[in-house]
């Protein structure tokens, strides 16, 4: 089994738009020249949408040309992959005007969430793509699908694995290099992750495919442990739990970066990045932000290796 995993931050993106507190473009910067640092090699910067609609995303065309400024003299941000989320046509010229070289579009596997979510039914979002898509094409840029609601929708219940399966399967045909199937609203068990990965490898290879786990009920991290041992090896995560979704009623946060990382170091499976690293940017964003965020791991650190156990009284401590 692949001793190593990679996690496609998207704490800029995904965290951040779901946040009270709007944070700075210059703040955005740094926040992503520390995860760089600290051994992100993928990460979301922003997304091209509607201020009106998502005002946190509001600056994303400065936050990437700051981040590309700061590239030419970094070597570690120059080598990272960044990517922008893209719903329409007319957010991808903002893309190819920003310089990106990966996209990410969404789709919605219940009818009622992808009304309430992006205001169209799921066809209308599949016309929508097209013309994204050629124009992605025509510029050499990489597209990534996101797939959401795979395991239920707060307002439909439970989402039929078939209908997940084809939607992915209709993504990658649109042109998607990676497909990220999504927890949305934290719902998922161990046994629906076992079930639906097992449908979807049957006609997707595994390097196509990757994890999308919020935490809303404290099963992500036993669904990123349970997709890894089915052969997935990307996962999307967000620096402290950030996030959450406007539209899906009672979800918390994306699963944490520092949580899984913790994991796959106590596994032995590497994931590039430095978890000393990753608490101390948790601890910078979280003063930022005015507030401690959600990170188990970003909130008491790690077990210091070189601590000793004192035994008195037979009692251990």
């Amino acid at each position: 089994m692949s001793k190593s995993v990679t996690l496609v931050e998207v704490g800029l993106r995904d965290g951040l738009q779901n946040e009270s507190t709007p944070v700075l473009s210059s703040d955005r910067i740094q926040m992503a020249q520390m995860l760089v640092h600290a051994g992100v090699k993928r990460l979301e910067l922003g997304a091209f949408v509607r201020a009106d609609w998502v005002p946190q995303m509001a600056g994303s065309q400065e936050v990437i040309a700051g981040v590309f400024k700061l590239s030419a003299k970094d070597k570690k941000l120059a080598a990272a992959q960044y990517s922008a989320l893209v719903p329409n046509e007319k957010g991808m010229h903002e893309a190819i005007k920003s310089g990106v070289k990966e996209i990410a579009i969404f789709a919605a596997s219940s009818e009622s969430f992808s009304q309430k979510n992006i205001n169209c039914s799921i066809e209308e979002s599949f016309q929508r793509f097209e013309p994204v898509v050629a124009l992605a094409k025509k510029h050499k840029i990489r597209i990534r699908g996101y797939l959401s609601t795979c395991f239920g929708c707060p307002y439909e219940g439970l989402v039929p694995e078939s209908k997940v399966v084809k939607l992915a399967m209709r993504l990658l045909a649109l042109g998607c290099f990676e497909v990220s199937i999504g927890d949305t609203i934290g719902v998922a068990t161990p046994g629906q992750v076992e079930s639906l990965f097992k449908k979807l490898k049957k006609v997707i290879p595994a390097k196509k495919l990757a994890g999308h786990f919020h935490d809303t009920r404290g099963t992500a991290l036993v669904n990123i442990l349970t997709a890894y041992q089915l052969g997935i090896r990307v996962f999307d995560s967000s620096l402290g739990g950030l996030g959450g979704c406007p539209y899906a009623p009672g979800s918390t946060g994306n699963v944490a970066t520092e949580d899984v990382v913790y994991l796959f170091d106590g596994m032995g499976v590497n994931t590039g990045l430095n978890l000393a690293k990753l608490i101390e940017a948790n601890k910078w964003t979280s003063a930022k932000m005015n507030k401690p965020l959600a990170s188990k791991v970003g909130l008491v650190g790690a077990l210091k290796p070189q601590g000793k156990v004192r035994v008195t009284k037979n009692i251990t401590i």
